[in-house]
């Protein structure tokens, strides 16, 4: 199917109704209280992060050529007038699910999120109280005059822009602004509790309670405020020509996204014309630019809103689960000598990989240790293993990737605390980006080195590893460890060495290689034999991707697609996509792991990876699949995977109406797969 003549959901779009999945979380019922808060937490920041990277990159494109549209094969500014519909819609739903849904059934469980106005005497001397010892220091309110230029407002910053007037409107009014100091201080405050009656307060509201504090030297009697928050283009502009002072060049890009051109204002729905048109006027924002929303922005905060209620308020935790026959009391490597691992993250503990890196980092036969690091824990206990090795003498290659989205000043802080403990850093590629997850560890044995390796779908990170579905397998194949030795020894030299056996990598061969399985699904359909593929991943935007499984649906290959986000494919379309399915599956955990099934004439193969079928993940970032060869793990993994496409609680159907409709099957019983998958573990553990 040539390029260009694909049917495809735009991206951006596709996205959006990705993020309507998360609002529909919200809304669910079934979902525990305080998790449906925490989901309109991460509906609010997904959304952020769209308006700082992905609108930009559009308003670049319709900005930059009359021939945009021919050039694209979408015409941006019509997806900007469509995402600005699309937006506001979805913020009117938001706004009236937390205020007329969330919040009453908080007041059902006697938990009470209250404003300035509703404020007893008590309380209110308890929040002067606060204001004035922990608050009132923090606050330095800007006094707008025309004759100056505008204040900087920081990317995604909470402020309140605050009309000083007197009764007599004829009066001139005065402007102010203040930045609310979400960083140093708890965005919720909870009050003492009265009988037996629970009280939450924002930040935000405290100090509207106390303007008259921070204003009281003008004369002005009448001061009210409403939130605003900014979101500016966080697209980073680099010279990749500029080797040596790579990092200061980073470092400088990082201060200008906090100024970068502003995208989106979020005000609050009822502050007057006149205010809004007065900022509209300074910030020199497009109509596309303003969206309308509640008094409180960032909601983004609302993930840490404290549960004062009942436990059942909440998900249960649960207790990560052991792999069978793998022994944290023992050797990891020398268990690793008998046979392969998986760890199924999260429902088995990110340990394993620290008891890994630990080993390494003591044993005296290791001698050397190699690692692609993409994004890590605040406080790293992989970086401590690291560390640690380095001062035991082993030979410790670490490559972290400052380029990693919102996470470069972070990767730079660590390569830097790394470099200090005598660990080899590089910092990556300048035209790709590493985004593999793999470690190889060199042991001497018996005069030989022997190779241990794991492999992921997912950062070696424990924060995320709680909460993301990931996939790492510890293996020491001959085949595999000897790839990622050259895999390695490609990226210290920083070139690509191509022609891989047993890994997929990216520049150079996945594209080439999936297209491969395709076509020998295409030709076993072809030939009258059973042809099916299981596709699992992140998105599926590539367009030429796209296009080689509409191929193979037309010839009669079965496709089951499984998609958490961006999925530009449109299924189940006679002529094009008759024979592909799609689902989503949006849970407890954010599914994360890439899974790729071939059915290949019976004889299944199956890969893990770090890549989606992105162009970026194709052509433009460093990527790793591995094939899974262990037969009992490939059973493990099939049938967790079967578990997902049985799913008819928490899996929606992707569909050509975007209409996200929960699937259902016409199995009586109800299958959700992440509460079933942890089930499946459990029971396996225990034989």
């Amino acid at each position: 199917m040539a390029k260009g003549n694909i049917q495809l959901t735009n991206r951006e779009i596709s996205w959006l109704y990705f993020n309507e999945r998360v609002l529909q979380e919200a809304a669910d019922v079934s979902v525990p209280l305080i998790e449906r808060i925490r989901f309109l937490a991460i509906f609010s920041s997904n959304l952020d992060e769209f308006y700082r990277v992905r609108v930009p990159t559009l308003t670049r494109l319709a900005n930059v050529n009359a021939k945009a549209k021919e050039l694209l094969g979408y015409n941006p500014k019509k997806i900007l007038k469509e995402i600005k519909e699309i937006v506001v819609n979805q913020e009117y739903r938001f706004d009236d699910l937390y205020e007329n849904v969330i919040i009453k059934e908080l007041e059902a469980e006697r938990i009470f999120i209250i404003n300035e106005k509703q404020l007893n005497v008590k309380r209110g001397e308890f929040l002067r109280n606060y204001f004035r010892e922990k608050l009132l220091s923090t606050l330095v309110p800007v006094m707008l005059d025309d004759n100056k230029p505008f204040p900087e407002l920081t990317d995604r910053g909470i402020y309140f822009f605050v009309r000083l007037s007197k009764k007599d409107k004829r009066q001139k009014v005065q402007y102010s602004l203040i930045e609310i100091p979400l960083k140093s201080l708890e965005r919720f405050i909870v009050l003492p509790e009265t009988n037996n009656l629970k009280f939450v307060i924002l930040l935000d509201d405290i100090i509207r309670y106390c303007l008259d504090d921070i204003y009281f030297i003008f004369d002005y009697p009448e001061v009210e405020a409403y939130s605003i928050q900014l979101t500016r283009d966080a697209e980073l502009t680099l010279d990749t020509n500029v080797s040596e002072k790579f990092i200061d060049t980073l470092a400088k890009s990082l201060q200008k996204r906090k100024k970068g051109k502003p995208m989106r204002l979020l005000y609050d729905n009822n502050i007057p014309l006149s205010m809004l048109s007065y900022l509209v006027a300074k910030l020199d924002l497009t109509p596309d630019g303003l969206i309308p929303g509640s008094r409180y922005h960032n909601f983004k905060d609302f993930i840490n809103f404290p549960n004062v209620g009942r436990p059942e308020l909440e998900y249960p935790k649960e207790v990560p689960l052991r792999v069978k026959d793998l022994d944290l009391g023992k050797s990891i490597f020398s268990q690793m000598a008998k046979r392969d691992y998986l760890i199924n993250l999260p429902y088995q503990s990110f340990d394993y990989i620290i008891h890994f890196m630990r080993e390494a980092a003591i044993d005296p036969k290791v001698t050397e240790i190699s690692i692609t690091l993409y994004r890590l824990a605040a406080n790293s206990r992989v970086i401590n293993a690291l560390i640690n090795a380095a001062k035991n003498g082993k030979k410790v290659n670490c490559l972290v990737e400052l380029k990693a989205r919102f996470d470069e000043q972070n990767n730079i802080y660590w390569m830097n605390k790394l470099e200090e403990e005598g660990v080899n850093v590089s910092h990556g590629l300048h035209d790709y980006k590493v985004h593999s997850k793999i470690c190889l560890v060199t042991r001497m044995e018996k005069g030989k080195p022997v190779y241990y390796a794991s492999l992921a779908t997912g950062n070696f990170n424990e924060k995320t590893s709680k909460i993301y579905c990931d996939h790492s397998l510890f293996t020491t194949h001959q085949g595999i460890a000897n790839e990622l030795r050259r895999l390695f020894r490609g990226l210290d030299k920083k070139m690509f060495l191509d022609d891989y056996k047993y890994l997929i990598v990216s520049p150079l061969e996945t594209r080439k290689k999936v297209y491969g399985f395709i076509a020998n699904e295409i030709k076993h359909a072809q030939d009258g034999k059973p042809a099916y593929m299981v596709l699992k991943m992140n998105s599926l935007a590539d367009e030429e991707m796209i296009g080689k499984l509409y191929e193979a649906s037309n010839a009669g290959v079965k496709i089951q697609l499984i998609i958490r986000g961006m999925c530009c494919l449109i299924p189940g379309v006679p002529g094009m996509s008759k024979n592909i399915e799609v689902i989503s599956i949006i849970d407890k955990y954010l599914e994360h792991a890439r899974l790729w099934i071939f059915g290949n004439g019976g004889d299944e193969l199956m890969f893990l990876s770090s890549a989606d079928f992105m162009t970026r993940n194709l052509d433009q970032r460093v990527e790793v699949g591995f094939p899974i060869l262990d037969a009992e793990i490939k059973k493990e993994l099939r049938d967790m995977i079967d578990i997902q496409l049985m799913d008819n609680t928490k899996a929606r159907e992707i569909n050509a109406a975007n209409t996200n409709r929960y699937r259902r099957t016409e199995d009586m019983v109800k299958h959700r797969a992440q509460k079933d998958i942890y089930t499946y573990l459990k029971n396996k553990a225990q034989k």
